[in-house]
């Protein structure tokens, strides 16, 4: 990097900046720090070494004190191409850590600014829409990942991750046509790459009813699977992709081959426990998940985690609570393993479980105020189904979920556009800060100790069951509290009793292939206006019901917020 014009650095100063720059791209961050802030001291109106000093803190990790660096170095020469460039890489750096640490409202405007000082950065739109479309403003996440996809036009180049990032935000905003063409194309230019192909297969089992009635929804997967064996990630991708589809007698068969190549690999073992489990060979499985669990990934939660789900299946208990102690040691805000744990408490008889599952004091369920400009709060119920009718484009439901018999939003809810999802985001919040307020406190309990004044909200999104549909019974792992809210219910619902509580929810029993003969420990009748509230490790699921009117509701899940 040659010197800036505006106060030179003198012949030493100028070998001692080459030195300090030469330092901090060698990785000697704080020998370069050090001669860059004794260059400012010496010259303080050199833009060169407050530049200088910008770049090694934002090395150091000191991104605030770098700013001001930068800043200052901009006040000395305004509007400096060299500086400009350097700061706004170095805030697209800053913005993009946010991002992957989950900070999203904080880096939205980092990287805004980064874009301003240097708008050809690529990569820094495509962090940015990727922010944009997990707050839920997917219409503006696909406008950052357009002028990303222009830039690179303009050099030649191909970014896979991008254009499937692009067919996402096409999901998300409601067009799932452009999006199966897009999604179709790039399977068809990059044939190898694995998220191409989980998109095409996730549009199709969703949206194939529709827009691609009787295709298999895994014929693309499959034929790209067998034309490419090498493609380790490919093959791992597909069979993910069948044990999540309920093929696991399929997922099994792809998983041999592999496991020939790879003797013992602890992750290929995992995966083919995975699907013996699903096909009832627990015997089979429960070596390979020893097996497994005695290299690296015996201390990886999610590992863990499947083994206590394979322990409940075999009638292993005490294994399956030791997974699961294991599981929150390591990691105190896995959902999964309290959910386990949890479980393994009732089986055994223990009341921690009474202490964790408080089913009486950690399930809140309230009432929401209308919003303000509607009148009362079957207006606003109203309007807020008719806006989230529009939104349920999809034929079925997503092969992840809970969901059975109905469909889920895509995307992001919160942070559309649209007055009456800005009214409900608004209302439904200070319902939960009521119900957080009047929670005791307990520094000693995984979901009590964590509470704040409010919440952030982390994913949420729309329901819409038809006529014998339910909600498998679950948690939510991203989440610390979670939630239902009901829109709308069908008359059966409304008259049920708790002889047939047809659409209930209800809470502590757990997932049905998990094959325990546990009942629930709470059900609620749903009331339309009505808000409950849980912990996001509570098993939770809803009772089938029959009417030709659909069971409408919004849900979201929050980490804590002060």
């Amino acid at each position: 990097m040659s010197a800036l014009r505006g106060q030179p650095l003198d012949a030493a100063q100028a070998e001692r900046f080459r030195r300090a720059l030469g330092m901090l791209r060698s990785g000697q961050r704080e020998q370069a720090q050090s001669i860059a802030q004794t260059l400012t001291e010496q010259a303080p109106q050199a833009a060169d070494a407050w530049q200088l000093l910008g770049m090694c803190l934002a090395g150091n990790d000191r991104q605030e004190q770098a700013n001001a660096a930068f800043e200052h170095a901009l006040a000395l020469l305004p509007g400096n191409a060299v500086i400009s460039r350097n700061y706004g890489v170095s805030l697209a750096r800053h913005g993009k850590a946010l991002r992957v640490q989950g900070q999203l409202e904080a880096a939205e405007p980092v990287l805004r600014k980064a874009l301003a000082l240097l708008p050809e950065q690529a990569s820094a739109w495509t962090d940015l829409g990727v922010v944009l479309r997990l707050l839920g403003r997917a219409g503006e996440a696909l406008a950052a990942f357009r002028r990303a996809e222009g830039i690179l036009h303009q050099r030649s180049a191909d970014r896979p991750d991008l254009q499937d990032a692009i067919n996402g935000a096409l999901i998300d905003v409601g067009r799932p046509a452009e999006a199966l063409a897009g999604a179709r194309k790039l399977v068809a230019v990059h044939p190898g790459h694995p998220p191409a192909h989980e998109t095409l297969s996730h549009l199709l089992w969703e949206n194939g009813a529709e827009l691609a009635p009787e295709e298999d929804p895994l014929s693309e997967f499959r034929e790209a699977a067998r034309a490419q064996p090498e493609n380790r990630a490919l093959q791992l991708a597909f069979a993910r992709t069948l044990l999540m589809t309920k093929h696991a007698d399929e997922a099994l068969a792809v998983l041999q081959p592999l496991r020939k190549r790879e003797p013992g690999n602890a992750l290929l073992n995992w995966f083919a426990a995975e699907a013996l489990d699903a096909l009832q060979r627990h015997e089979q499985a429960a070596p390979l998940y020893a097996a497994a669990a005695r290299g690296e990934l015996g201390v990886l939660p999610e590992f863990l985690n499947a083994r206590a789900r394979h322990a409940f299946r075999a009638r292993d208990f005490e294994l399956a609570r030791n997974c699961a102690e294991k599981s929150v040691a390591i990691d105190p805000c896995n959902q999964e393993g309290w959910t386990h744990l949890g479980t393994a408490w009732r089986l055994a008889g223990d009341e921690r479980e009474h202490w964790l599952c408080d089913y009486q004091g950690l399930v809140g369920y309230a009432e929401v105020v209308p919003p303000a400009g509607f009148d009362d709060l079957s207006a606003f119920l109203q309007a807020l189904a008719a806006t989230l009718e529009t939104m349920h484009n999809a034929s079925r439901e997503p092969a992840n979920q809970s969901v059975r018999g109905g469909t889920q939003t895509a995307g992001q809810l919160f942070g559309r556009g649209g007055a009456v999802i800005r009214s409900a985001e608004e209302v439904l919040r200070e319902t939960v800060e009521n119900w957080l307020a009047g929670l005791p406190d307990d520094a000693t309990h995984p979901f009590l100790s964590r509470r704040q004044r409010s919440v952030r909200f982390v994913g949420s999104w729309s329901v819409k069951l038809r006529s014998s549909g339910r909600h498998s019974n679950h948690f939510h792992a991203k989440g610390w509290a979670s939630s239902a809210f009901y829109v709308a219910l069908p008359g059966d619902v409304l008259a049920s009793d708790i002889s047939s509580r047809a659409g209930w929810l209800q809470f502590g029993q757990p997932l049905e292939e998990l094959d325990l003969d546990l009942a629930p420990r709470r059900v609620i009748q749903p009331k339309p206006g009505h808000l409950a509230l849980f912990p996001s490790y509570m098993w939770h699921g809803t009772v089938p019901f029959h009417s030709p009117e659909p069971r409408l509701t919004i849900a979201f899940d929050m980490q804590p917020k002060s």
